[in-house]
């Protein structure tokens, strides 16, 4: 039996990114055992995976915060360790970054990665035995899947598939809607006014509202919002295995470009999704359930037009 490390650390949308190559590997390879190196936070999401046999956490965002403190170095010491005390007949890094390389380097087994001219940072590629080309053109999702297939042995072919049943994770409920409104960074966002127009036409329509955040000046908007806005709640904050379920519930998800957003998208939720800072070619949301995309980078749907979206919108 081949054991595979897949190293694929963050961000949220990212590690989502990467999940089709999983499933589709699982097919290919059924007699493998897969082990995926993340950041801790996404972990349990990515455990949630069924072709996941093995979920390798690291902390790199809580350990740069006090990178020489003497517990973060011994800390960082004892994961590196676990890390090289394995075997793997493959590994096959599709973050590209020099710090997910490096990790690379320190495992044992045959590395794979993008080469130079395919590689957010080239000089990662320098750490891999095996070098891809697979064009920056192409959306996440599809570099993910020619990188695992090139690297296992295969070729890609059909559509993604996430992984993650919608039906698995659903409860019975009220119906409510999802407002994504909280993103990292500002030129994603939408205006506050919008949501809170749009919020309040949902909760005319019958709809509970949920505002999920994942900082503090999210979670001041998010209870803003939900202070102008009727039937709405902002829940605490979760781990993601319990996001993931609150999502699969939603009869529909409107949200900016986010971690969460794309997470409705592999759920197969009902989806709207708003792009304003970022290229939907790119890094769009991908999924089977009904979605619309709506903007550009640097032109944001109206909220007129995120409505008409709304209105259209199957409900599954």
């Amino acid at each position: 039996m081949a054991d595979i490390l897949f190293i694929k650390t963050s961000s949220l949308g990212d590690v989502i990114h990467h999940m089709p190559a999983l499933t589709e590997a699982r097919a290919r390879r059924p007699d493998a055992r897969f082990a995926w190196l993340v950041e801790e936070a996404f972990a349990p999401l990515v455990a949630l995976h069924p072709a996941v046999d093995e979920v390798v956490p690291v902390a790199w965002r809580r350990w740069r915060k006090s990178l020489l403190a003497p517990a973060t170095i011994r800390e960082i010491g004892a994961s590196l360790t676990r890390i090289h005390a394995e075997h793997y007949d493959q590994i096959v890094d599709s973050q590209g970054l020099l710090r997910s390389a490096l990790i690379a380097r320190i495992a044992r087994g045959r590395r794979h990665g993008y080469d130079a001219a395919s590689i957010r940072e080239p000089l990662a590629s320098m750490f891999y035995d095996v070098r891809h080309t697979v064009s920056r053109a192409l959306h996440a999702v599809d570099r993910n899947r020619i990188l695992t297939g090139r690297a296992l042995g295969y070729t890609p072919q059909g559509a993604p598939d996430f992984g993650l049943d919608r039906a698995r994770f659903r409860a019975a409920g009220p119906r409510y809607a999802v407002l994504l409104h909280a993103t990292a960074r500002p030129e994603k966002e939408w205006p506050e006014d919008n949501w809170i127009a749009l919020g309040t036409q949902l909760a005319r329509d019958g709809y509970d509202l949920v505002l999920p955040w994942g900082s503090l000046a999210e979670k001041a908007r998010a209870d803003r919002m939900a202070a102008s806005l009727p039937r709405a709640r902002v829940p605490e904050r979760q781990p993601l295995d319990s996001v993931a379920r609150l999502m699969a519930g939603a009869e529909l998800v409107i949200g900016v470009d986010t971690g969460l957003m794309h997470l409705a998208a592999a759920l197969g939720v009902p989806l709207v999704a708003i792009f304003s800072g970022s290229r939907p070619e790119l890094t769009g949301p991908v999924g089977s359930g009904p979605m619309t995309v709506l903007g550009a980078h640097g032109a944001p749907p109206t909220l007129d037009e995120v409505r008409d979206a709304v209105e259209k919108l199957p409900r599954v």
